[in-house]
């Protein structure tokens, strides 16, 4: 009687030849049956979690790894590393530390008061600062409302809330803190934080994050998000080169204001989302 190959997948069996795949199997590595293109799947079975049906997050929402959604951990840092600064510096004014040391040898270093950056600090003054907002906050809410935007009248609300939530914040503390000013302003108190370095951060910031979702161009935003950082430093750098505040005094009004404009930026993306689920005409949320 003549031999005959064994049947494939006998255990114990010596092929050969490599083992052939039978019809109707997917191995790990094979496009799915029949040509479907999906490993372990057949054509008439409909995926459990198909790509194709998960919503994307909004532009300037940062995503998280599927199937668990959650807060992204950025936006903790965003908010607990400036506030953790802000306290950090606030401890070694009230404390007389080891930084006030460093500020003061900046500070010697840097004042040295003119024109030129007299008319800087003043871009922090309440009357240049909120008129630029002001604008803002005209133009958007009239957009808004002009194309039918989903509650058009929230973003530019919770800009003006924010704005008014400054001197709520920096005053009391300019109280509680009572920390002397440098040598070339009059003998006073209360200079900590710097007021004209809140009122700039919160103003620019904001009519930054208002406007981003109406510039459709790549580098229109750039250079939105880049003059606002110019107008910021200019601000800080001109109160400490003209004298007006110490440094360590710009540096801790930009972290209470970094947790502040991180706050609206995050109902922001909010509002942009519940406009987008919508039936009403929204704007793209802000991207930074």
């Amino acid at each position: 009687m003549r031999d005959t190959p064994r049947s494939q997948g006998t255990v114990g069996d010596f092929r050969p030849w490599p083992p052939q795949l039978r019809p109707g199997r997917a191995l790990a590595h094979t496009h799915g049956a029949s040509g479907s293109g999906s490993p372990h799947r057949s054509d008439s079975r409909p995926p459990q979690t198909p790509r194709g049906g998960r919503r994307s997050d909004l532009i300037g929402r940062l995503g998280t790894t599927p199937p668990v959604p959650g807060r992204p951990t950025s936006f903790l840092l965003l908010l607990g590393l400036p506030a953790l600064l802000f306290a950090l510096i606030t401890w070694q004014v009230v404390s007389d530390g080891l930084l006030l040391r460093l500020d003061r040898r900046v500070s010697g270093a840097l004042a040295h008061p003119d024109r030129f950056s007299e008319l800087l600090a003043d871009l922090g003054n309440i009357g240049v600062a909120v008129p630029v907002l002001a604008v803002v906050l005209v133009y958007v809410a009239w957009r808004g409302r002009a194309t039918g935007t989903h509650r058009w009248w929230l973003p530019p609300l919770a800009a003006a809330l924010l704005m008014a939530l400054v001197p709520a914040l920096v005053v009391p503390l300019k109280e509680l803190i009572d920390r002397p000013g440098t040598p070339l302003v009059p003998p006073a108190t209360g200079y900590y934080p710097s007021g004209h370095t809140a009122t700039a951060a919160v103003a620019y910031g904001s009519a930054t994050l208002l406007l981003l979702p109406w510039l459709r161009a790549v580098y229109a935003r750039r250079a939105l998000l880049v003059a606002c950082a110019v107008a910021n430093l200019a601000v800080g750098f001109g109160l400490v080169r003209r004298g007006y505040h110490w440094p360590l005094d710009v540096v801790a009004s930009w972290c209470l204001c970094t947790v502040l404009i991180a706050s609206l930026w995050m109902f922001l993306v909010r509002v942009g989302r519940a406009g987008a689920d919508g039936s009403a005409v929204s704007p793209s949320s802000p991207s930074l």
